[in-house]
């Protein structure tokens, strides 16, 4: 599939974009990797790596005794990860042109790791088959998808918000996804032969001075336009609720989405090292 069908786009300003939220999550996933056991020596498979700022992380933890596999279906992303890694003289990070609804290998890897993917792909137990296939017996995968994205909303209420909010939700479903992945995510692990290890909610309430602001304020800032390209709203539309954050009243805060993080564990031996 070509860049192109991304529903969010695989432009430079969505590669920033996600190199920002990247950073508001950093130590929510770090937090994450650690109760999964991800750590030096580990393989480890990064599905749907985007841009691949998760894997440049990923490894640096796993050391170079370990390696990180990036799987991707973006040529454009991929060519921004390899570039990024190689200034940064990453030699255990594979990249791989992959549709992970395809298989991409049995029993590969120590662990997995997967956010904001599940909620995209059309056909979303495929790829969770996939990846509980990769995995070594006694390897884990967590998973950081949403399981309330309605639930994102601002005090005092905002109409530009919930305006752009809804339209988000619909362009996912429209192509395909679905954005509350996450409340079938383990009943499906457990159909795939997976033990649920751990699910968490994760959420935040926070104000405009919190770093975590930042990712909602961007995403509404460069996905307002794509929501117009795409022909869910009308330009002056699209930038009212562009800059719906910006105009939010002095000591306004935002609810952010529901994620749930899940830890799940193939039945079996831990692999070593």
């Amino acid at each position: 599939m070509a860049d192109r069908d991304y529903v969010l786009g695989t432009e430079d300003e969505e590669i920033e974009r996600l190199g920002l939220q990247h950073r508001v999550w950093r130590a929510r996933m770090l937090d994450g990797w650690r109760r999964a056991g991800i750590g030096p020596a580990k393989t480890v498979l990064d599905v749907g790596a985007g841009p691949g700022w998760a894997s440049m992380d990923l490894a640096e933890l796993v050391g170079p005794a370990g390696q990180v596999i990036a799987l991707e279906r973006s040529r454009r992303f991929l060519d921004s990860l390899a570039e990024r890694a190689a200034a940064r003289r990453l030699t255990n990070l594979v990249t791989l042109e992959q549709d992970v609804t395809e298989p991409f290998g049995e029993e590969i890897a120590d662990a997995a790791w997967c956010r904001w993917l599940l909620c995209f792909v059309p056909e979303p137990r495929r790829a969770l088959a996939n990846i509980a296939r990769a995995l070594k017996p006694g390897g884990t995968a967590i998973f950081h998808e949403y399981a309330d994205y309605g639930g994102w909303q601002m005090m005092p209420p905002s109409e530009e918000l919930d305006r752009f909010r809804d339209l988000v939700m619909k362009s996912w479903r429209d192509a395909g996804g679905e954005p509350d992945i996450a409340l079938h995510l383990p009943l499906w692990a457990q159909a795939e032969g997976l033990e649920v290890v751990e699910i968490r909610p994760l959420v935040e309430i926070v104000g405009r001075d919190d770093f975590t602001w930042q990712w909602p304020a961007s995403f509404m800032r460069v996905n307002s336009s794509r929501l117009r390209d795409l022909g869910y709203a009308t330009a002056d539309e699209a930038e009212l609720m562009a800059t719906a954050l910006d105009r939010a009243p002095e000591g306004a805060r935002l609810i952010t989405p529901l994620v749930a993080e899940v830890v799940v564990r193939k039945p079996g031996d831990r692999p070593s090292g």
